[in-house]
């Protein structure tokens, strides 16, 4: 997606791990570079899409860490799936994604 004068946006899941093998994933969106969305759009629907990669910054905040505008690596890890969001250079934003973490931690979500 994009906008004029705006950052083009990807969409993109947030995979939160729970204890008990569990996941919870958000959608996001990603403000990525114009010519990685015209990548991503060329790829999208062919086989390449499986080796897409991507860095941009989260758009929006992810209750109840925040972190918008955190940096965070994007990578398809299912051809049926928009990418998912997979390591990010920022601490906080790399430990919602590699952590554990309680299934109590939902209950704060608005």
């Amino acid at each position: 997606m994009q906008f004029p004068d705006i950052s083009p946006f990807v969409r993109a899941l947030l995979p939160v791990k729970l204890k008990g093998g569990h996941e919870f994933r958000f959608g996001v969106w990603i403000a990525i570079r114009p010519d990685d969305l015209q990548h991503a759009y060329r790829v999208w629907n062919a086989p390449e899409y499986s080796d897409l990669k991507l860095a941009g910054h989260l758009a929006n905040k992810v209750q109840p860490w925040g972190l918008l505008g955190a940096p965070v690596n994007l990578t398809v890890l299912n051809p049926g799936h928009t990418p998912y969001c997979a390591s990010s250079p920022h601490e906080d934003m790399n430990d919602v994604v590699t952590k554990v973490w309680p299934h109590e931690i939902l209950a704060s979500l608005p």
